[in-house]
């Protein structure tokens, strides 16, 4: 009985052109979103916002704490430190961190202002680290970052990236993930997007001006390897108050893309090591 519900979970929904995937393994997924999204959920929650039956949430939910993926306190699961311990992992593993750190710690300490490294993954944008600048202004939202994936069109870092990815690769992304706006600056139509993309190419960075935060603005720059394929971006964010005439414009344009040199300079010569 236990084969034949796996073959059956291991076709299910499959198509001829769609790999075969596992309807246990995807609903498990969901579990963990579901419980990273409301912080903490019960078995009844759980089926509710699943639509499961009681008894499929609780197998679910007692499997993956048996797994040391979530964790159980006064009746409700929480997500466990495990995945905190498998990120870091991936994040130790990327070049772009290990190469990329020491330049956002650099840019941080000099602007005073957030700094990140930020690559692409399933069509959003990663902060795979961030460092708040002494003069940076405290608040939830960017302190959050790191715990949230980002829609790429509305960040100066997001849109470093997708400028320099293919054009059937952003279509494919604004196709999958839409344009959403978040404030009135957001580009939410494609051709201006792409028109936007061209301009960020031919001046090498972007810029955020108010399009994810309003008052708030950002430069990002792409970081990409030998064959001009991009890895990920750096970018600096701050108050428009902070980011003015000269400086939003030259200043800290220039001294992003001459961090970004040095970052691509030390990927190149290990990569060949």
């Amino acid at each position: 009985m236990w084969v034949e519900a796996f073959e059956w979970n291991m076709t299910a929904g499959d198509t001829d052109d769609s790999p075969r995937t596992l309807k246990t393994v995807s609903v498990a997924a969901d579990v963990v979103e579901a419980v990273r999204e409301h912080g903490s959920v019960g078995v009844t929650e759980l089926a509710d916002l699943l639509d499961l039956s009681k008894s499929t949430a609780y197998i679910h939910l007692k499997t993956l704490e048996k797994n040391g993926f979530l964790v159980q306190r006064d009746g409700e699961y929480e997500i466990a430190f495990k995945f905190f311990v498998i990120g870091e992992y991936a994040r130790h593993r990327s070049p772009l961190y290990r190469y990329g750190k020491p330049e956002v710690d650099e840019l941080a300490e000099e602007t005073g202002q957030y700094t990140h490294i930020v690559t692409e993954e399933n069509g959003f944008g990663i902060n795979l680290y961030q460092v708040k600048g002494e003069t940076s202004i405290s608040d939830d939202y960017q302190s959050e970052k790191p715990q949230h994936r980002d829609h790429l069109h509305y960040t100066a870092s997001g849109k470093a990236i997708l400028a320099y990815l293919p054009r059937d690769r952003v279509e494919e992304i604004v196709e999958s993930h839409g344009l959403p706006a978040r404030t009135d600056n957001t580009i939410t139509n494609p051709d201006d997007l792409f028109a936007e993309l061209e301009a960020i190419r031919e001046r090498g960075y972007a810029y955020n001006d108010g399009e994810e935060i309003e008052g708030f603005r950002a430069i990002g720059a792409p970081i990409r390897n030998p064959k001009g394929e991009v890895l990920g971006s750096l970018s600096v964010s701050g108050p428009a108050s902070f980011m003015r005439d000269e400086r939003f414009h030259e200043d800290l344009p220039e001294r992003i893309t001459r961090a970004v040199n040095v970052i691509e300079v030390s990927l190149n010569m290990n990569s060949h090591a």
